[in-house]
């Protein structure tokens, strides 16, 4: 294998399009997460709500349920991302939607200081990232949830399963926590998974300038 190859940066504006195939296991990934987000948005009507996205890229999951709802603007949301074109990508589409309630925000979401003002929420989503960070750092990013999680909060989070397979530990780790797992979703072994726990802890101030995780690719 060319290792100068191996190296490259990931083309994530390339990687994004592959969800606009119907087939793909991105588009089927992303079904489970919009089909998640919408039932938890159906029984928190109509109280506000409050929702923080890490890695949020293009912001499909959260901009594509809002979209279709008549009370998004009940929904304040701060989808955090690093890379500019996404970001850019996602305000435009939040623009064209007419959401008022959703912030951009082109920083990294592995240092607790993009979070300021964004937490605790109601609804974390970390789609896209433990598959992208070490497992040190995805057990820490756990650790941290009570700085990220308001009371009885939904974490919603994804990891491809291929072997050793890591999501039993990431829900044990999750369990550790005092999140109560809702639901887990997989076409099976060797791919995609989401899973969906209830933050039954405590709430904690955030740390600012702490380091959750470091993105790998």
């Amino acid at each position: 294998m060319d290792l100068a190859a191996e190296q490259q940066p990931t083309d994530w504006g390339a990687w994004h399009d592959r969800y606009d195939d119907p087939g793909s296991s991105l588009a089927a990934r992303l079904a489970a997460i919009q089909g998640v987000i919408g039932r938890w948005l159906d029984r928190t009507a109509p109280r506000p709500v409050r929702v923080a996205s890490a890695c949020a890229g293009e912001g499909r999951d959260l901009l594509g349920v809002l979209e279709d709802r008549d009370d998004a603007a009940r929904v304040e949301v701060v989808l955090l991302e690093a890379d500019p074109a996404l970001a850019r990508t996602a305000a435009a589409q939040a623009q064209r939607l007419a959401l008022p309630g959703v912030e951009v925000r082109c920083a990294d979401a592995g240092s607790t200081r993009g979070y300021a003002g964004a937490v605790p929420a109601d609804l974390v989503l970390l789609c896209g990232v433990f598959g992208n960070i070490s497992d040190v750092d995805v057990h820490r990013t756990i650790r941290a949830l009570p700085q990220l999680c308001a009371p009885d909060a939904l974490v919603v989070w994804t990891r491809h399963r291929g072997a050793p397979d890591p999501t039993p530990t990431i829900r044990r780790w999750f369990a550790e926590q005092g999140c109560e797992e809702q639901g887990f979703v997989s076409p099976g072994e060797d791919s995609w998974a989401v899973g969906v726990h209830r933050f039954r802890g405590r709430p904690q101030p955030l740390e600012r300038e702490h380091q959750l995780f470091t993105f790998l690719r």
